[in-house]
């Protein structure tokens, strides 16, 4: 099965790459060899390769950022996502899956978001997040599955757990937002997932994945200081202090709470998911021999 990987060298599609089935033969492109804001580009990859699948990992990541530059996040979000699928339509049989996120919906829930909750973005990284979907949803049906996620990190990328990395083997002492609640997830665990996925033809629609368990950013970053600590990677262990979100503006609002329903997803691919803390001991380790 030939399969199209787009956003390669980010943190999915690393993973994607780097973990691919006998089954499958992949096609990785990342964005030297692939601009998801030329729209002709992405007709002609498509089209050139003729691929089975199509797994877009690649996302406008920055939250914040994207509130002042809404339209750089649309046209990778929204309108790119909108031309795979556009793309992936007029090849027979051809599928997409698109890595969608928890900003989708506002925080306001006290119990897990199912795939079919209502969405209610805070700000303009969901507003696109979600105009991707909906572009998915529409023009492909059955032929289109959009995965949501949350709080994606792995050993090398520019996220949560190699900044506060950083900081803490500067010695620097860290203020961590407290009450906000989701679900730390490997890239690992999402590209192993997404790869089951692929080779199941008949499912479609949204669906729900990360690790297990709950936590807010300051569990997280708590952790992490014992897991490097643990392993050697800090000198000392770092001083963490919960904060509330007030004390903390963004230009971005967060939600509160974005922890996802994926009972769904356990039961159709027969998966037990690993706990977050497990995943998080597995990418420090990796980030020590790094």
């Amino acid at each position: 099965m030939k399969v199209l990987i787009t956003g390669a060298a980010g943190q999915v599609g690393r993973a994607l790459g780097s973990s691919i089935p006998a089954a499958f033969d992949a096609h990785s492109l990342d964005r030297s060899h692939l601009d998801l804001g030329d729209e002709s580009g992405v007709r002609t990859a498509v089209a050139a390769l003729r691929p089975d699948v199509v797994i877009n990992a690649a996302a406008y990541t920055a939250v914040d950022k994207a509130e002042s530059d809404a339209e750089a996040a649309r046209r990778i979000n929204a309108d790119a996502v909108r031309w795979l699928a556009e793309s992936v339509a007029e090849l027979p049989g051809c599928r997409l899956l698109h890595i969608s996120t928890d900003f989708v919906f506002d925080g306001h829930s006290s119990v897990p978001y199912a795939p079919l909750a209502s969405p209610s973005p805070l700000g303009v990284y969901g507003r696109t997040k979600l105009l991707g979907e909906q572009a998915v949803g529409e023009l492909l049906g059955s032929r289109g599955l959009v995965l949501r996620t949350s709080w994606v990190y792995d050993a090398t990328g520019r996220n949560f757990v190699q900044t506060m990395l950083r900081f803490m083997r500067d010695g620097r002492p860290l203020r961590v937002v407290a009450d906000q609640v989701g679900t730390p997830t490997s890239a690992e665990s999402i590209a192993g997932v997404l790869w089951k996925l692929a080779a199941c033809p008949d499912l479609a629609g949204v669906w729900h994945w990360s690790d297990a368990g709950v936590a807010s950013w300051y569990d997280f970053a708590v952790a992490i200081g014992e897991e490097a600590l643990q392993r050697g990677l800090l000198k000392q262990e770092p001083s963490v202090t919960p904060i509330a979100t007030a004390d903390y503006p963004t230009a971005a609002r967060r939600p509160f709470y974005s922890v996802l329903d994926k009972r769904a997803t356990i039961e159709a691919l027969h998966l037990t998911p690993v706990h977050w803390r497990q995943s998080l001991r597995r990418v420090i380790k990796e980030t020590g021999i790094a």
